[in-house]
């Protein structure tokens, strides 16, 4: 099954690597019989058991506050008296080893958690982390099992050799290196046992309480619990089968295929499942080596470009995203390798967001509209995406948070004024019903790792630029295919204004470039302020109202 000296045929609609070690034919692959109707019936299904019920699972719910209640409990003897940093590490660090005691779901959640940096405390982000790669390993008997029962061999019949620690284990399954009989490299992806059972009872549980946040906590509210849940539902009704995960790396595949240059080289690729050796609970695929995501040191040390890189991943996905509504929906450092040549291929894809046509035409013009500072385009693009409803009063949502005003700078306000500024945001934007609907927060999501990575890929790149760079790339490559879409005739599209991506990051209009090394000092200046306000500290006196290196005109 090796591949041959000549390019393999299935780069005329993939993005692969040049030899991989067989060739995909979609009209070939035995697992994919019968799909067709098993995605609809897993969303369905999960539906279902994302819906409230009128009785909580007693059962369920009575383990969670029980696992829950000794982690509090714990932190409330013990940490809580250590002092403020202290005490939010402790508790982090309980509800981390809480949450993997409760099992997949709720380890999915802390992955959710550990991408939101900057949106959650860092203790809390950076404990989570390990819920990314660092789940307690299943023993390898139980993967020979679930193996040997999947695949219908004996280990020793289909593998020439399979390690048995794993490469990483995260809540729905492990990942194994191992060669076939027939000499190629491998991973092996080995769901856990029992793993149904679990999910169908968390996820009835967090069902039943989610309803119970909205309108309690204003960030909750905003952020949609019950959505939230059925994020959860959907996607792990869809990680428990991983015939449909070897179908979505394939369409992801195609868009990426289809939005690279032409006759150019493809940034982003992503290995090949293997053309028989696929079931619901294991999955093997083609072996890819390079770089692990944020090796920076690393990577320039072997003459690869960071910064090139980054705007080259970057672009690629918001190609994938906008025109074909199909994007890996987990980006974080375990689930991108860069490889040898500067290409990142993508892995792991359990989660992967799917826009229906509206959503599609929403993210576009939501994404649009902040380039060329067009607020009512952007209010719109937030009514197409749900976020808002549809009937809103867009002029009085302008009004109300003020965005037809000039940007205010929040490093020149003080921490009771960016106080009172986010909850008079909050408050208007929830007596509007706004809520952050599911394709939304996985982009955000996959966004904000993007943001996170420049720290180490590139910190020291103009920002600005860098985002007009990117913007202008898609309006120059794809503009007639946009303006189509947005209805717009060809050649309307307006030119990335400096203004509306200064707005995006709260920049004043004298600012004409931003490494993102100063933008993280920004925010942790804000982040100081506010704390202080929590606190109940005054400011000191004679603190910079911005900080150092933010470059204004002349």
């Amino acid at each position: 099954m090796a591949g041959d000296e000549a390019d393999p045929a299935d780069l005329a609609w993939g993005a692969f690597s040049d030899r991989g070690p067989w060739v995909v034919d979609p009209s070939a692959l035995a697992w994919q019989a019968g799909l067709g109707t098993v995605r609809p019936r897993a969303t369905a299904e999960a539906r279902d058991l994302a819906r409230r019920r009128v009785l909580p699972p007693l059962g369920g719910t009575l383990r969670v506050a029980s696992v829950l209640g000794a982690a509090l409990a714990g932190w409330y003897a013990i940490d809580r008296r250590r002092g403020r940093r202290m005490s939010r590490a402790g508790l982090s660090r309980r509800l981390r080893r809480a949450f993997e005691r409760l099992g997949p779901t709720y380890i999915k959640l802390g992955q959710i958690l550990s991408a939101g940096e900057g949106v959650f405390p860092e203790e809390l982000v950076g404990e989570f982390r390990r819920c990314r790669d660092q789940v307690p390993a299943e023993p390898f008997s139980a993967v020979r099992r679930t193996v040997e029962g999947s695949l219908g061999a004996p280990l020793e019949a289909l593998f020439e050799r399979f390690e048995p620690n794993p490469l990483a284990a995260a809540s729905i399954a492990q990942v194994h290196r191992a060669r076939l009989r027939t000499g190629e490299d491998v991973v092996v992806k080995v769901q856990r046992t029992g793993i149904d059972r679990h999910v169908r009872r968390d996820l009835a549980v967090m069902g039943w309480l989610a309803p119970l946040l909205v309108g309690r906590i204003p960030v909750a509210a905003l952020a949609n619990p019950p959505a939230l849940v059925e994020v959860f539902a959907e996607t792990i009704a869809e990680e428990l089968d991983f015939r449909l995960e070897a179908e979505n790396l394939l369409d992801v595949a195609r868009v990426l295929a289809q939005t690279a240059p032409a006759g150019g080289r493809r940034p982003l690729l992503v290995p090949r499942p293997h053309p028989t050796l696929v079931t619901e609970r294991v999955l093997v695929m083609e072996r890819l080596d390079g770089f692990a995501w944020g090796d920076a040191d690393a990577m320039r040390g072997a003459g690869i470009d960071t910064a090139a890189v980054l705007q080259a991943t970057l672009i690629a996905f918001l190609e994938g995203l906008v025109l074909a509504g199909v994007f890996h929906g987990d980006l974080h450092a375990g689930n991108l390798l860069v490889l040898p040549d500067g290409r990142v291929a993508l892995l792991d894809f359990g989660i992967t967001g799917r826009l229906d046509p509206a959503g599609r035409r929403g993210l576009l013009r939501l994404v649009l509209s902040t380039a060329t500072n067009d607020v009512r385009g952007q209010v719109a693009a937030l009514c197409e995406l749900g976020a808002l409803p549809p009937d809103v009063d867009v002029d009085g949502v302008i009004a109300d948070l003020h965005l037809d005003q000039p940007v205010v700078d929040p490093t020149t306000m003080n921490a009771e004024e960016l106080t009172r500024e986010i909850r008079e945001m909050t408050k208007a934007l929830l007596g509007y019903g706004a809520r952050l609907p599911e394709p939304l927060m996985l982009f955000l999501k996959d966004m904000l790792f993007i943001d996170n990575a420049m720290a180490t890929m590139a910190p020291d790149v103009d920002v600005l630029a860098q985002m007009v760079t990117i913007l202008s790339h898609l309006q120059a490559a794809h503009g007639a295919r946009i303006a189509a879409d947005l209805g717009l005739s060809p050649g309307s599209l307006p030119a990335v204004e400096l203004g509306g991506l200064r707005s995006a990051l709260g920049l004043g209009e004298d600012v004409e470039r931003l490494t993102h090394r100063e933008l993280q000092a920004r925010r942790r200046l804000i982040r100081k302020r506010l704390a202080r306000h929590r606190g109940g500290r005054p400011d000191p006196v004679g603190e910079p109202e911005r900080p150092a290196g933010a470059t204004r005109e002349p």
